[in-house]
């Protein structure tokens, strides 16, 4: 798969860089929609984004030159190619969540609130995003045949591109996705029918905290910590914290009804 959409003399534009560019486009389209329904105003979403893309970027880069700081620590310069690939979404949600939240207290905005709208639009970021992970020709899994890709029922093209330097692979990057787009769904549904603030945020991590634990387990390119799959470790964090917002928002919930 050849990762260059189109060049324009020396320059070329990656496809990678072209769907982060969609993913984020249409994921800030939405999260100010969503804010201006919450009767959050305009102007703090446009103020807002112009901070959290740039840290949640840089979170997602320097998480991955973390881990792979022996490459880095030989060729400085490949830190800023962020067009070959090199973001970890761990990173960039652990950025922007801290950031959102003392954004937040700034404004004095309820940290849930605003993070109810986010994570709508940062799933969707996601579904998008994965392919960009295909087009570089990485995220994939195990190696396999194109017996078993085709059973799949895969569009031609996806199993074209999982053959990687004359090897079939698992696209655990499809995996990925789809995942994320069954937990946008339920996002979606739990938004409809429940409005205890945190419930959409906390779905979201657990969700995505179980769906990444076991696709990880498939990926060839994990990041890792001695033996440690670092986004399995980080998944299991993030699940037990979901589990811990759900009953923090009872809690609050409860404690509202008692007022």
């Amino acid at each position: 798969m050849n990762p260059i959409l189109f060049s324009i003399g020396p320059f070329h534009i990656y496809w990678y860089s072209f769907i982060l560019l969609i993913a984020f486009s249409f994921g800030f389209f939405l999260l100010l929609k969503q804010a201006e329904k919450e009767g959050i105003n305009r102007s703090i979403i446009y103020d807002y984004a112009c901070y959290l893309i740039p840290i949640s970027l840089v979170g997602a880069r320097l998480y991955y030159v973390l881990f792979e700081i022996n490459h880095y620590i030989s060729d400085p310069l490949a830190i800023l190619r962020v067009w070959e690939g090199g973001l970890a979404i761990h990173g960039g949600i652990i950025a922007g969540a801290v950031f959102t939240y003392f954004y937040t207290k700034k404004k004095n905005i309820p940290f849930l609130k605003l993070t109810d709208i986010l994570v709508i639009s940062l799933i969707i970021g996601q579904i998008l995003g994965r392919w960009g992970n295909f087009f570089n020709g990485e995220a994939y899994g195990p190696e396999t045949t194109y017996a078993f890709l085709h059973s799949l029922h895969l569009p031609e093209f996806i199993i074209k591109g999982m053959f990687i330097e004359g090897v079939y692979y698992q696209p655990t990057f499809l995996y990925e996705s789809l995942w994320n787009l069954l937990g946008l769904l339920l996002l979606l549904i739990v938004k409809k029918k429940c409005h205890v603030k945190g419930t959409i945020s906390a779905l979201y991590v657990i969700h995505y905290g179980i769906g990444r634990f076991f696709i990880e387990s498939l990926r060839q390119d994990s990041l890792m910590l001695g033996p440690i799959r670092v986004a399995q470790l980080i998944s299991i964090f993030m699940i037990i914290i979901g589990i811990g917002m759900l009953f923090y928002t009872r809690k609050e919930q409860k404690n509202e009804s008692k007022i």
